[in-house]
């Protein structure tokens, strides 16, 4: 991936990728006068420190992009609809930031929606606590997918 992708993924400026590339911290490969970083290395870095919650959020937010993948246009103008609500409803505040972040991802089409809603990145993370997908999937989807986060947290995490 290009440094602005890994930026992005990152939650940081291109810059500092580019630095942290200069000074070894990010493994990358030359393309010309170009960067370019495998997607493994930039998860690697980010880390899996995500807690309970933000890991089940993560879970119910692979399905929203499971949706999305079979009916983009349904699940878009829903987003967009409890956008414009939350925004009304929120209209100064750190939630008022978060929103405005997902007005900026919503715009710039379908790839940094998904890329939003599965990536593992603080940014990402942080966004989807402020998630505009409600209603999305039904209420049978959602249990549906909670028991299986529940199978999945305590087979990977429970000790």
């Amino acid at each position: 991936m290009t440094t602005g992708e890994a930026a992005r993924l990152l939650g940081c400026s291109r810059q500092h990728v580019v630095d942290l590339c200069d000074r070894g911290e990010l493994p990358a490969v030359s393309v010309g006068a170009h960067r370019r970083i495998r997607r493994s290395d930039i998860e690697s870095l980010v880390g899996d420190g995500l807690t309970r919650d933000q890991e089940r959020s993560l879970w119910l937010h692979r399905v929203v992009a499971g949706r999305l993948a079979i009916a983009p246009d349904v699940v878009l103008t829903r987003a967009e609809e409890n956008l414009d609500h939350l925004m009304k409803v929120h209209s100064s505040g750190l939630t008022r930031v978060w929103l405005s972040k997902w007005r900026e991802v919503l715009d710039s089409g379908l790839d940094a929606v998904f890329d939003t809603l599965t990536s593992r990145a603080p940014w990402a993370v942080e966004l989807r606590q402020n998630s505009p997908f409600a209603g999305v999937l039904t209420p049978e989807e959602r249990q549906a997918t909670l028991a299986s986060f529940r199978v999945h947290w305590h087979r990977e995490h429970a000790a």
